[in-house]
């Protein structure tokens, strides 16, 4: 790895730094978390599409970014847990993001979620971040 010690907070800033220059897409080192991120972010129609291409290393992600009226659909995105201090929720206390039109990323024993599915299906995990 090429010293990134956060690669989830590292996937969020790549984002983020896309959506300011109004790119139509950008591409991240692909993991199986981030993978999961991009789909949960395809699923919420904050970006219209994504893809892995392959490569010799780590394969990488390219994620189509999505603008309506020439603005970004993510309006923002906000780590919560980091390697430094994990945040870790219940079931019964998983978060709501701006009253359910945010996405809660949560990481759980079953795969990465939005906390509406994890909430469905009785399962609490590591907050990983706050999409809106």
């Amino acid at each position: 790895m090429s010293g990134v010690t956060d690669p989830i907070a590292d996937f969020l800033a790549r984002v983020n730094n896309a959506i300011r220059s109004n790119k139509r897409r950008v591409e991240i080192p692909s993991s199986r978390t981030k993978k999961g991120i991009a789909q949960i972010l395809k699923d919420s129609s904050f970006i219209m599409d994504f893809e892995e291409i392959e490569d010799d290393k780590q394969n990488v992600l390219r994620l189509f970014l999505k603008y309506k009226d020439g603005k970004p659909v993510i309006a923002g995105l906000k780590r919560v847990s980091s390697p430094g201090l994990r945040r870790y929720t219940k079931a019964d206390d998983l978060p709501r993001v701006l009253n359910g039109y945010g996405v809660a990323v949560i990481s759980t024993s079953k795969g990465v979620m939005t906390e509406k599915r994890a909430r469905k299906e009785r399962v609490g995990g590591e907050v990983l971040c706050y999409i809106w």
